[in-house]
């Protein structure tokens, strides 16, 4: 087992009984209002869960919990992953101009942290060219990405003029990219669990998941008439059906 790299201490208190709660009284799964709503409520609280325990754990893995909050963050703005026109980051980013766009009080929340206690963890992932696409592309001969540097520069001042204009979707945008990278990189097996190369953007990462994801659900909680679209992988009705008439395990 290797030694962890520095010791990780995580932010914050934990959500998950909160939310939890709040989704049992107000957003039961497959009984009343909105299915689809309470489907996605509940599988990415699950993931909350999960995410927490890694978290917030004596012996904290950042790995494993900047995965799960990926996951339960994926559950609140995943669409058809296979009809979609979009790609992955235009999914969340669309998702990103609902939540703002619905909801005043996490956008000026968020823009706090932004520009408090996360202005220096994303100035970090910003200026970390392992977490840029681009870069990778370039490295593995994708045609037409000579130019990384370039987009790369251009990406941190569009940041910092988006940070002076408190334009929040812009800031989430690009970071997101950024740490969309350092999921791709654990998912698809091409980062060592623990590892030291890439240990400070999954601290930071882990960080800045564990203050967003449970704002993300509140806000979808706080604003439910959201469009957030159809999960995928939902039930036929008649399978639910099926489904409802043995102990669903809430």
């Amino acid at each position: 087992m290797q030694e962890p790299q520095t010791e990780f201490k995580p932010n914050g208190e934990p959500q998950f009984a909160h939310l939890d709660g709040r989704r049992r009284e107000k957003f039961p799964y497959e009984k009343d209002g909105d299915p689809l709503l309470n489907l996605r409520l509940r599988r990415s609280v699950s993931w909350l869960e999960r995410a927490e325990k890694f978290y917030h754990s004596a012996s904290p893995d950042p790995d494993m919990a900047f995965t799960c909050y990926w996951i339960a963050f994926n559950a609140l703005y995943a669409k058809n992953p296979y009809t979609r026109s979009q790609g992955e980051t235009a999914s969340f980013k669309a998702f990103f101009k609902t939540v703002i766009g619905s909801d005043d009080k996490c956008k000026r929340a968020i823009l706090s942290e932004i520009n408090g206690n996360f202005l220096e963890p994303i100035k970090d992932l910003l200026n970390n060219e392992f977490v840029f696409e681009p870069f990778w592309k370039y490295q593995n001969g994708v045609e037409r990405f000579e130019n990384w540097k370039d987009i790369f520069a251009e990406d941190k001042l569009n940041v910092s003029e988006a940070r002076c204009n408190q334009n929040v979707l812009d800031v989430l945008s690009v970071l997101f990219y950024r740490l969309y990278v350092v999921r791709n990189q654990i998912v698809h097996g091409n980062a060592t669990w623990n590892g030291g190369r890439n240990y400070d953007q999954l601290r930071d990462g882990a960080n800045i998941m564990a203050f967003l994801v449970p704002m993300f659900i509140t806000s979808v909680m706080d604003n439910p008439k959201m469009d957030l679209g159809k999960p995928y992988y939902t039930l036929p009705i008649e399978a639910a059906q099926e489904r409802n008439t043995t102990q669903v395990r809430e």
